[in-house]
This record gives C-alpha cells, structure tokens and sequence, in this order.
C-alpha cells in the first residue's frame, strides 16, 4: 500500500467511525433510523410482564398449539406491538410484554384464558338456565347439563374475531358497541338460535371461565354472521369485553403456571448500568490493546470502534430485541473480536523475531492465524445457531446477539484492522519497535518441584471440602 492509499484509507476509517457514530446516536431521517433509541428492549430492559401458560390435558396438537399463538398474539398486540408469544416445550406457552406502563393491571386483566360460551335463555323444554342473584344473571345449571340439554348454542371455537368500537344508535347517539365475527359453522348455529331467541326478545349469555359476563338481548334474528353488542356505557368496558370473547375463543385450555413483572425502573436501571459496564470494559480494553501492541492495537482500537456502531446499527436494522442476555452476547463477541486480533499480532511478533520484516511479518501473520480465528468462530456461531433455533426467550437474545457479533467481530477482526494496520504502515510507522518484541518467558520447573505443587494442589482442594461443608452447615 502506497502512503496515499494510506492517508486515504484511515481517513475513511475515521470518516465511517464518524458517519456510524452520528446514525448510533441520531439515526437518519424523521423516523430516526439506526439510532440506538429505536432499538426494541426486552422486558428486562424495557420493564414490563411475562406469563407462562401449561395446556392442560397431554399432548396438545401442533395445529391447535399454533392457533391459540397466533390468537393470544392477536391479543397481546393490543398492549404493545413488540409483545412476543411463542411456544416452550410442547405444552408451553410464553407471553412477553415489554414497555407497559401499568404491568401489574395488565397481568391482572390478562388473566387465565379459560372457556367461553354462549347459552340461550331456555332450554329446548322452555326451561330457563339462569337465577337472579345479587350481582344480576346467574347460571343455574352446570356446563354439562346446559350441554346435555342443547342450551349451548355456541363455544369459543366459533368466534372468529372480536373487536370493541362504536356506533351511532335509531336516535343517532354515539354507543360503544362490540363486534363479533362467527367462522362459517358458527355462523349457521347463531343464526338458528337467534332467529328463535328473536320471538320473545330473549337473551343470550356469554360465559367465560364459568361466569357470565355480558347478556345482550336479542333483537332479531342474526344471520349474516356477524353481530353487535350493544348498550356499554364505555370503550374501556367494550375493549375488555372483546378482548375476554378472543382469548376465550381459544381452542386449548390454559392454566398459569408462572408470571413475572418487571418494573419499568428497574428496566430503566438495567440499561444505564449495562451502558456504564459496556464503556468502561471498552476503554480498558483499548488501552489494553494500546499498551501491549502499541501500532497493532492503534490498528484494532479503530476495528472496534467500527465493529460496536455497526453491531448498534444492525441491532435496529434487523429488528432484534435487545435483552440482557443479548447484552451479554454482544460482551462476548467483542471478547472474540479482541481474542481473534490477539492472535493475529501474537503471530506477527512471531514472525519479525525471526528476522521478517515488518511487512512480511503482518502478511505472514494474518495468513497463519485466519485458520485458527475462523475454526473458534464457527464453533461458536454453529453453537449460538443452535440456541436460537432451540432456545426461547433470554437464550433466544443471547445467541441472536452473539451470532451476529461474531460475524460482524469476524469481518472487522480479519479485513478492517488489516486495513488500518497496512495503512498505518503506509504512514512510516515501519519500526519493529512498534511492533511489540516477544520477551524471554521464564520457565517453571514443575517436575523438579512437584511435591511442593502437589502439597498446594491438596491444600486447595481441602480448602474447597472445608468451605462445602460451611455452607451445607
């Protein structure tokens, strides 16, 4: 590399460290693209609340494990587009939740999905299926009986959506009013019992989880499928109901198995301290590199400052949520990132103690050390591979993270800070005092003096024995 090419290369190292720099803290454009603010956070980080569902009964279908995800996930984007449902194990269900202000009123209304119906007034005989109680309607029969005697007209199975809104009433008033949407089957049965409930204006119940919890009257006959709830006083009161029908619509039965909440100020904290963490164990990191590498580390100080904007950067672009285990992922890619520079310029004081030149050191020590940086890398990839196909939840983010941060540390490692470092080169930084020197190791005679080690290999490991035995005290 001529010293022109030189100049021009660590100027537009310096210029995309700039340019990377400025997207990471401002983003482009209105909507802020790249910015570090716009990366999504877990829960951990962004506060908020998980639950944990079991089906109940065994072996649950893949089929109907994958429609009560996509309806509970139809449900929760009602609290915050970034909440995640997926399936642990085979009878598992997680929830996520980042970002809401109210966790704990979320959980609570969340609640535990059960089963819903719809009940006529009457039984085929003219029956009627209810009692007056001090709260209003109560169900006077067990499911089994209303079942035996052809009072359930519909089950959660035959709702196919859901949705709280508004009307205008005959007098023109504004009402808040529910819209229900019945499958094709469920269509058909509606439309029998309405046009039956419709002669006498009777009502039908709606019952979840054993309860009921609206009881519209009948107008007319309902046929087309389609239906509206009416008279609720607020939009919140519709909201709550609809969003009850479309979790009771499920066609598996769940029970809550465990739930977690997180502040939104411990998530607030979480970041600030991993922020911190993050800053000083880069610093010491550069100044290690500086310190015992002096031109090389210069060369791989740069590489870094490079590789953490463009991690920021793809974190945003590829939509990842960002949790704490994916911090850690990060952490540990920079380590690689670092550990791959270590042995290439291990390797070039290898070369000019043995009388290479500078130039032929650096050639010869990126070509010996790529086949060693490239297996490390790729078993670690292949492993975090296998967590994110595998894991859930938090393993999931780590090996998201790590996977992209050793390809990124892979790139900026091997071709970046070979750039800079010929580059620099180029500049006249040609001494092989700049270099580093490989420095006489003393030797220890372990053989010679093998009783006093293994008198202090004992003595640990008794030490080890002494302390188990505190704790179990």
């Amino acid at each position: 590399m001529k010293k022109s090419q030189g100049v021009i290369t660590l100027i537009a190292a310096i210029l995309i460290i700039l340019g990377f720099g400025y997207m990471v803290i401002y983003g482009v454009g209105s909507e802020k693209a790249g910015a570090a603010d716009q990366i999504k956070l877990g829960l951990d980080l962004a506060g908020g609340v998980s639950i944990t569902y079991q089906v109940e009964g065994e072996n649950p279908s893949a089929s109907d494990m994958s429609d009560t995800i996509y309806k509970l996930q139809k449900r929760v984007e009602g609290y915050s587009t970034e909440a995640q449902v997926y399936q642990e194990g085979t009878d598992r269900i997680n929830i996520e939740i980042p970002g809401v202000s109210d966790a704990n009123a979320i959980l609570e209304e969340l609640g535990k999905p059960g089963s819903l119906y719809f009940i006529s007034e009457k039984n085929n005989a003219g029956e009627v299926n209810y009692t007056f109680g001090e709260t209003g309607y109560v169900l006077s029969k067990s499911l089994e009986e209303l079942e035996a005697d052809g009072s359930i007209v519909l089950t959660g199975t035959d709702v196919k959506a859901a949705q709280a809104g508004s009307s205008q009433d005959d007098m023109g008033n504004s009402q808040y009013v529910v819209e229900l949407t019945m499958t094709p089957d469920g269509a058909k049965k509606f439309a029998d019992a309405t046009t039956i409930a419709a002669i006498t204006h009777e009502v039908i119940f709606i019952v979840y989880d054993g309860e009921i919890i609206s009881a519209p009257t009948v107008e007319s006959a309902i046929t087309g499928g389609q239906a509206f709830i009416t008279k609720i006083s607020s939009f919140e009161q519709a909201e709550s109901l609809a969003s009850t029908i479309r979790i009771g619509g499920l066609k598996l039965t769940l029970t809550e198995l465990r739930s977690n909440v997180v502040g939104a100020q411990l998530g607030s904290e979480a970041i600030k301290t991993s922020i911190k963490a993050g800053i000083i164990g880069f610093i010491i990191v550069i100044l290690f590199m500086l310190v015992t590498y002096l031109v090389p580390g210069l060369a791989s100080a740069l590489a870094l400052f490079i590789y953490v904007t463009l991690m920021m950067l793809s974190l945003e672009w590829f939509d990842i949520t960002l949790t704490l285990p994916g911090v850690a992922g990060i952490i540990l890619s920079i380590g690689m990132a670092v550990d791959a520079n270590v042995i290439i310029f291990a390797r070039i004081k290898e070369e000019i103690a043995t009388g290479k030149t500078v130039r032929s050191a650096i050639k010869i020590g990126y070509q010996k050390a790529l086949s060693a940086i490239i297996d490390g890398n790729v078993t670690t990839l292949i492993a975090a591979l296998v967590l994110g196909f595998m894991g859930t939840g938090a393993i999931k983010g780590f090996a998201q993270t790590l996977a992209l941060g050793i390809i990124l540390s892979m790139f900026t490692a091997v071709f970046v800070s070979k750039l800079i470092l010929n580059a620099l080169f180029a500049l006249g930084l040609q001494s092989e005092k700049l270099y580093g020197t490989i420095k006489a190791r003393n030797t220890i005679a372990f053989l010679s003096k093998r009783r006093i080690f293994i008198a202090i290999s004992a003595i640990v490991i008794l030490c080890g024995f002494v302390f188990m035995g505190i704790n179990k005290a």
